[in-house]
């Protein structure tokens, strides 16, 4: 069996691919993040045995491990989700993100490139890259808005020098807002339906106006694999829904499945530092090239999001539900 590692195992979206690869492949999967694996509730992939062997090991600390690791499997795909995330953060330290989000992936990228087994190096990117875009193709000039978007840009427009000058088998990935059950407490949609069950008021930067496109987990998981083996090397390829949503309206939504006016749930609180004003992406490419679409409708992943909840209750509310930094 061939071997893929995936960096950031324990991330909402590295969790989930891995749960697609098993799902669908017969891999070999390795799976690599900087903190022990947690509730397994978050964990999809727990659910099958073997095939899968976890390491805790930092990008910034153990290079080398990973490096190491990686020669002795000879694994043929690697799949990397990870990074420092939390937009309006980054502006705290933002030397952290840099470190994280760039210098590591350089590091690494840098290694990678020399190894002659290596099929393909995914590299998860992120739309905001583009600062606001509305309908942006994979050829738009790079315009970021922050300094965790500036810290991705950097890797990426590395990893095309990379591509260019060495030809290193990579591609990269740029998906519009990712859902899903499973996803950190302390993002909009599984933060509004905790709110909702608790009876406490949602702050809502801004009024919820900004726009976006929320990608269902599994369609973003099944299109990121359909790259990894049929994507041709040195692409950037946009996932993407159909349509956008404003942040008020995703709320509202949640609002009416639990019998709630918008009005009464929400706090308006002042807008995010940088806040893009939309995010939506041209996702063509990948569906024209790849045969790739999304399947999930929204409204059928914000009742998974609440099933989800609903069913793991008991956990979830000893949880904390806010964002905790780590350095």
């Amino acid at each position: 069996m061939e071997k893929l590692i995936v960096i950031g195992s324990n991330s909402f979206s590295g969790s989930n691919f891995v749960n697609t690869v098993l799902e669908n492949t017969d891999y070999e999967v390795i799976g690599i993040s900087r903190s022990p694996e947690p509730s397994s509730i978050f964990l999809p992939y727990k659910k099958f045995k073997g095939r899968f062997q976890f390491y805790q090991m930092d990008l910034n600390n153990d290079l080398d491990k990973i490096l190491e690791l990686i020669k002795a499997e000879k694994a043929a795909y690697i799949v990397n989700y990870s990074a420092q995330g939390m937009v309006a953060e980054s502006w705290n330290a933002p030397e952290q993100w840099f470190q994280t989000n760039c210098m590591a992936i350089v590091n690494l990228t840098n290694q990678l490139r020399k190894l002659d087994f290596l099929k393909k190096y995914v590299h998860i990117s992120t739309n905001e890259v583009y600062g606001s875009c509305n309908n942006t193709d994979e050829d738009a000039a790079l315009n970021p808005s922050t300094p965790y978007a500036s810290s991705k840009a950097a890797a990426d427009m590395f990893i095309l020098n990379l591509i260019k000058q060495f030809k290193f088998p990579a591609d990269i990935v740029r998906s519009t807002n990712v859902y899903g059950p499973g996803q950190q407490l302390f993002r909009i949609i599984p933060r509004s339906i905790i709110y909702l069950k608790t009876n406490k008021k949602i702050p809502l930067h801004g009024g919820g106006a900004a726009k976006k496109s929320y990608l269902h987990i599994k369609d973003n998981c099944l299109a990121t694999l359909k790259i990894m083996q049929s994507g041709f090397s040195g692409e950037i390829y946009h996932l993407s829904p159909d349509s956008s949503i404003s942040i008020a309206e995703v709320v509202r939504k949640i609002c009416d499945r639990f019998s709630k006016t918008f009005e009464e749930s929400v706090e308006i609180i002042s807008e995010r530092t940088g806040q893009d004003s939309e995010y939506t992406l041209n996702s063509q490419k990948i569906r024209n090239k790849l045969g790739w679409k999304p399947a999930i409708s929204f409204d059928e992943g914000i009742s998974e999001c609440i099933k989800w909840a609903d069913e793991n209750w008991e956990v979830i509310k000893n949880l904390p539900q806010e964002y905790i930094h780590k350095v």
